[in-house]
């Protein structure tokens, strides 16, 4: 199953409308769940300026709240989340970024040392 971040640019934070907010964010993710995502993780990286204006939904947005959803979940879900995400009022521009899985490597331990040979060997 792929590994996906959603970056939500939300208008609500204009507004400092802190119930609507997580209300949109709910919908988002129990949207995403009913889709057979697994939701990772939620971050809000705060309010921001946008790089350019941005016309949606009958309003002018310059400002906007970032939010970054984790989850994993089959590529299909994608179309149809851009499609329910691109209908909602609340939600200025979603981006959906296909984020590896990065592998970590075990830990072998520390190696001992063989003082010994360090002791008898000859420098040359």
């Amino acid at each position: 199953v792929p590994h996906w971040l959603v970056v939500l640019k939300s208008s609500l934070l204009q507004r400092f409308n802190q119930p609507e907010m997580a209300a949109a964010l709910k919908r988002t993710i129990e949207t995403l769940m009913e889709k057979g995502a697994v939701v990772r993780n939620l971050e809000n990286l705060g309010e921001r300026s946008l790089p350019y204006k941005i016309y949606k939904h009958n309003q002018d947005h310059r400002k906007g709240g970032y939010f970054l959803v984790d989850f994993d979940g089959p590529p299909t879900i994608i179309s149809t989340m851009m499609e329910y995400l691109g209908r909602d009022v609340d939600v200025i521009r979603p981006t959906f970024l296909k984020h590896p899985v990065s592998k970590t490597e075990e830990c072998n331990g520390i190696i001992p040392i063989n003082y010994e040979d360090k002791l008898y060997t000859k420098k040359k």
